[in-house]
């Protein structure tokens, strides 16, 4: 929250339990742009901000980019939009 964001955009999640966690965010054509998380989380509720920036800490474009939430057997991808 928000979609379509600038600068920057807040990904919440539930966890049913304990393990391990990844976030990431990819562009468009699926290149991996960030790893917001790689953690063991425990259950419960979560969040995770990305400022719209790259592994590198560059500013990435205006488009469309794609966050996976992988925890345990689940596997969610949704779609933001960075509007500049």
């Amino acid at each position: 929250y928000p979609n379509p964001f600038n600068p920057e955009t807040t990904i919440r999640y539930e966890l049913k339990e304990s393990g391990p966690v990844s976030l990431r965010i990819y562009d468009i054509t699926g290149q991996l742009v960030r790893e917001l998380v790689a953690d063991e989380q425990l259950a419960g509720h979560h969040q995770a901000v990305w400022d719209g920036r790259n592994a590198s800490g560059q500013s990435v474009a205006t488009g469309a980019y794609l966050y996976e939430l992988g925890a345990g057997q689940l596997r969610i991808v949704r779609k933001m939009v960075l509007m500049k």
